[in-house]
């Protein structure tokens, strides 16, 4: 025990050392350790066959594979955005890509082996939304070289999960993510889940850029691992379209930026952060929001990109470095930090947990990009505990 806790120290205290370069370097080298069984699997047709479920986990053998499937793509897609290049990386990426597409013939075509469930059960909706937010992040790499039958298995998996309709709460977004894609890709959609989630999130909205999951308010990270991406998302696509709904934009991304400095603050000088709320197994995908913010270029002005990316990695970094965080044949498994079964909820099967992946969406920026060539800087917390004096902190307006 001595030695494993000695390897974990040497891994995470140096986090102050790392210049740009490295971190993207201990990023993708993560992307790739955490991705690969899920579409390697699934790209061969064998994710079905290879897919380990932990205890009490059988009941969710149906839904399990497209937890995985989707969430994985939503955290890499940004990065395959990027398309290929000659370097290390860019082969790399290639590789992902093609494996990404073939996975995604793999999931929707009637005869594979390893078809997904679209439509039977509740949580098929969740994942088909995932995989509909990775399809708009990242449509030239992932849709446009598709084939046409392959575009209609695809599109017609996505319509499947028409038939599941959501509760009053952050799965409203669920439907109309998967409405957001339709609408992108093929230029037919249904307005009125996209309308629904819109309006309802609207009246949900709880000040300093807060949301609640439903009229009330849950000390959880579902504005990071649901709410918040999924409403730029599909306000993406309503701007696109030069849909009415696209006013909401100004007020929607204002209360997004602070929500991103919100969670800067919560990352603490040794990179550990409250654990609380369901789906703590989702580790550091409760950095979803903050890492798709430094994507999409929209940080608060007052946050340095190179500050955030210290904090993102120091996350990472630490999360990755706990003992027993994956089995050994390298799947994830249940815990927050490491394994800790006990943090288990009754929706929670192996494939949940890669929605992990979503706190990697910085990767989306080319590696030339400020965010990962500036200088090293400390992030808010760890400015403020080493003595700095740091402005204070003030509320969201509207």
């Amino acid at each position: 025990m001595g030695r494993v806790l000695l390897l974990f120290l040497s891994l995470v205290l140096p986090l102050a050392a790392q210049d740009g370069k490295a971190d993207r370097e201990f990023t993708v080298k993560s992307l790739d350790r955490i991705a690969k069984p899920v579409l390697e699997s699934l790209a061969a047709g064998k994710l079905k066959a290879q897919m380990p479920l932990g205890p009490g986990e059988k009941g969710r053998a149906s839904y399990t594979c497209l937890e995985a499937f989707g969430r994985t793509m939503a955290g890499i897609s940004p990065w395959l955005a990027l398309g290929p290049d000659k370097t290390p990386e860019g082969r790399l990426r290639e590789r992902y890509i093609l494996l990404s597409r073939q996975a995604l013939v793999m999931a929707t075509a009637p005869d594979s082996p390893d078809r997904m469930n679209f439509s039977e059960g509740g949580q098929p909706l969740v994942d088909a939304a995932f995989l509909s937010q990775a399809l708009l992040q990242a449509p030239a790499q992932l849709w446009e070289p598709l084939k046409e039958e392959e575009k209609a298995n695809l599109a017609d998996a996505l319509k499947q999960t028409r038939k599941i309709k959501p509760p009053q709460n952050n799965w409203l977004l669920f439907s109309a993510l998967v409405e957001a894609a339709l609408w992108k890709l093929t230029g037919e959609c249904e307005m009125p889940p996209i309308q629904r989630a819109l309006e309802k999130h609207e009246q949900w909205y709880l000040g300093d850029g807060v949301y609640g999951d439903g009229p009330e308010f849950h000390w959880d990270y579902y504005n990071s691992f649901v709410i918040q991406p999924a409403m730029l998302a599909v306000l993406d696509v309503c701007r696109e379209k030069n849909h009415e709904l696209a006013s909401r934009w100004p007020a929607v991304l204002g209360r997004a930026k602070r929500y991103a400095a919100v969670q800067e603050r919560l990352i603490s000088p040794e990179g550990t952060y409250p654990v609380m709320g369901r789906s703590s197994a989702y580790r550091f995908g409760a950095f979803q929001h903050l890492s798709m913010m430094a994507r999409r270029g929209e940080l608060p002005q007052d946050l340095e990109p190179a500050a955030v990316r210290g904090a993102l990695t120091a996350v990472i970094r630490r999360t990755l470095a706990a003992p027993d965080t994956f089995d050994k044949e390298g799947w994830l498994r249940v815990g927050a930090v490491g394994y800790q079964p006990s943090i288990r909820e009754g929706y929670i099967s192996t494939g949940s947990l890669y929605l992990c992946l979503a706190g990697m969406q910085h990767l989306g920026l080319r590696a030339n990009d400020p965010f990962w060539t500036a200088a090293p800087k400390a992030w808010t917390q760890k400015r403020i505990w080493a003595g700095e004096d740091v402005k204070a902190d003030h509320a969201h307006g509207k």
